[in-house]
Parts: structure tokens; C-alpha cells; sequence
């Protein structure tokens, strides 16, 4: 048997299905991110041309009956004016701004024109005092007839808690999550479905950094760079290792 008819025993082929098996999972995958990619551009597209159009008021955004018309709302900019409803101000915990751990403030608002109508409003971001963890920060909320601008959002989103835990109805201001239906049910008020993040710089005690809107293009791209990164190593050591060392590389000649 010559010195390439060992070589090319069943390890050799193994080794090769091996090699060609991971190639073509490692590039599926690199398309597959591809393909999530551009769903996530088209869907950029989507929330540019919403930021782009005019204002909605307080009527639009409770016009909506069906579930699209309201996700067609989303991220749209929006002006209201009515009356805080302080007494039913929460406090979302954990949550940051500028790398600060602290509270989202929400507070309900009366719109002017429909006393039954009612908007949440997430405020804003104010830090949290760990001496005295119970202690609530200052915000000022004025009384009387306010307006202010804002964008469209969904409900905040949700974080881990255990069961039974501060947000369940009828506990304090300080909550880990909230939800929507669950807050109108306890506090008797008829609120929309979507919510108003309200923007501008800061004021009131608090802040308003909020993060910049976006699908999270980029990130699919860095998938598929490394898929395919992989995919071309997996293809790479197994041309030198199974080709060159074994065939083309110069043999040593042996001693006299």
C-alpha cells in the first residue's frame, strides 16, 4: 500500500465530511443573519418614516381599535396637554440611564377635552438613594393644565421578579414591572393602550436620555461576519492540515 493510498484512509474522509458538514452550517447561519438583517433594515425604514411625520395629539393616539392600528402608532411623535394625576405616580426600579441604576417615573395624564381619557406617561429617569432604599426622589409635577411632546411607545418592558413580587396591585410606588391592564384595573382609570415616552432635556428632576431608536442592524451584520469568519477557518486549517502538510509540504530527506 503507497504512502497516499494510507493517507487516504477512512480518517481522511472522515475528517473531510466533518470539515464540509461545518462549513455549511457556519455559512447558513452567516446568510441566515443576513437575512434577519435586512428584515431589520426594512424595519428601520418603518420607524424613520414614523419619526418623520407630523405630531398625532391625544385624540389619534386613542382612536386606534385594533391591535396594527396601534402598532402603526409606535415611535410616531406626539403633543398632549391635560392634567397629571399624581396620586397614582410609580416608580419602576432597576433601571438605568447613563449607566446610573434608578427609577423610570410614570404618572397617568387626564387629556384635556375627555375627562376619561388617560395616557401613561414615562416621564422620565430619577436616580435611586441606597441609604434609605424606600425613600422616593423629588419630582416636581405641576399642577393645573400642562403640555408636553413626546413619542409614542409600547408599555415598559418587563424585567425578572419573583413571584409575588412589589408589583402586584395595591403595593407601593415602587415597582418592578407594571402592567397596563392590571394598573387600570386598580386604579379605576381608563387608560390607553400604548403609552407617551415623553422627551425633552432635563426638568423636574429628571432626565430624559433616552436611547436612540433602532431595529439593531449592525449587530446581525457582526453575526454574519463571524459565521462567515468561521466558516473560512473551518476551510482554512483544513486545506493546511490535510493538504499541504500531507501532500505538498517538503518532506525531510533522510541521513546518509
Amino acid at each position: 500500500m503507497t504512502r497516499t493510498q494510507r493517507a487516504l484512509g477512512p480518517l481522511f474522509w472522515l475528517i473531510l465530511l466533518a470539515a464540509l458538514a461545518g462549513m455549511a452550517v457556519t455559512a447558513s447561519l452567516g446568510r441566515w443573519q443576513l437575512s434577519r438583517a435586512a428584515e431589520k433594515e426594512s424595519l428601520q425604514a418603518q420607524i424613520d418614516e414614523r419619526t418623520r411625520q407630523p405630531a398625532i395629539d391625544g385624540r389619534a393616539l386613542l382612536a386606534p381599535a385594533t391591535p396594527e392600528a396601534r402598532q402603526a402608532l409606535v415611535h410616531r411623535a406626539v403633543q398632549l396637554q391635560g392634567t397629571w394625576l399624581p396620586e397614582h405616580t410609580v416608580y419602576l426600579d432597576n433601571r438605568q440611564m447613563q449607566g446610573r441604576p434608578g427609577f423610570f417615573v410614570l404618572t397617568p395624564l387626564r387629556l384635556e377635552g375627555d375627562p376619561g381619557a388617560v395616557v401613561l406617561v414615562q416621564r422620565g429617569w430619577a436616580p435611586r438613594n441606597f441609604q434609605d432604599r424606600m425613600q422616593l426622589p423629588p419630582v416636581q409635577t405641576d399642577p393645573g393644565l400642562v403640555q408636553l411632546t413626546g413619542r409614542v411607545a409600547p408599555p415598559p418592558s418587563r424585567l425578572y421578579e419573583f413571584e409575588g413580587g412589589d408589583s402586584a396591585k395595591g403595593s407601593s410606588r415602587i415597582r418592578q414591572n407594571l402592567d397596563l391592564a392590571a394598573f387600570g384595573a386598580e386604579t379605576g382609570l381608563a387608560l390607553a393602550p400604548l403609552t407617551v415616552l415623553q422627551t425633552g432635556g432635563a426638568a423636574e428632576g429628571l432626565l430624559r436620555d433616552w436611547p436612540v431608536i433602532g431595529a439593531g442592524v449592525d449587530k446581525h451584520y457582526g453575526y454574519a461576519f463571524q459565521w462567515f469568519g468561521l466558516c473560512g477557518l473551518i476551510a482554512l486549517l483544513y486545506v493546511w492540515f490535510q493538504i499541504v502538510r500531507r501532500f505538498l509540504r517538503p518532506r525531510r530527506q533522510p541521513g546518509a
